[in-house]
């Protein structure tokens, strides 16, 4: 049945620290790129070099969480002490190809990290002042519909992709 399920456009969402609804946001998070550690591999036997992917291990990965104006939400975020917990819950609309009906589907994203920068914008009279916070991610969950499809823990070793455990042999050894 799911074959048949297009997801068309994110409907709405929103963003949670702790449990609690964030208020003061922008329109736009940028996700973050996972983008592989590698190393260079040549020698005998090879026809020129490869750049071999280190299993499970990506680069920095960072994320800015945008807000309209300066506001208490953002200057929960400023204390480079605390481990930054958000969750974005989203609705995602959806069209089914069979029936020709439309539908939807909840994504969450769940990350951690910690203050890597702090914007606090700019003061324009009559304009918002385009503040935001970049998070330094060391957690990253992504559920569709309460199904994880990746999670990637940098702190315990853990990296999953359609629930399969990339990690799994690796941990046995350590």
């Amino acid at each position: 049945m799911k074959r048949y399920i297009l997801p068309t456009v994110t409907n709405t969402y929103n963003v949670y620290n702790k449990g609690n609804m964030l208020i003061g946001l922008s329109d736009e998070i940028t996700l973050p790129d996972f983008t592989a550690v590698t190393e260079e591999m040549s020698g005998s036997g090879l026809l020129g070099k490869i750049q071999e992917a280190v299993m499970g291990h990506f680069d920095s990965m960072e994320m800015e969480i945008p807000f309209l104006n300066l506001d208490d939400d953002i200057f929960s975020f400023a204390d480079p002490l605390e481990v930054i917990d958000l969750n974005l819950r989203a609705s995602q609309q959806t069209l089914n190809k069979k029936e020709d009906s439309a539908g939807y589907r909840g994504i969450r994203i769940a990350v951690r990290g910690k203050l890597k920068s702090f914007k606090p914008g700019v003061l324009k009279q009559g304009g918002k002042m385009g503040s935001s916070i970049t998070l330094e991610l060391h957690y990253i969950l992504i559920q569709i519909d309460g199904e994880t499809k990746l999670e990637l823990d940098k702190l315990n070793a853990v990296y999953r992709v359609n629930g399969k455990d990339i990690m799994e042999e690796m941990r046995k050894y350590c």
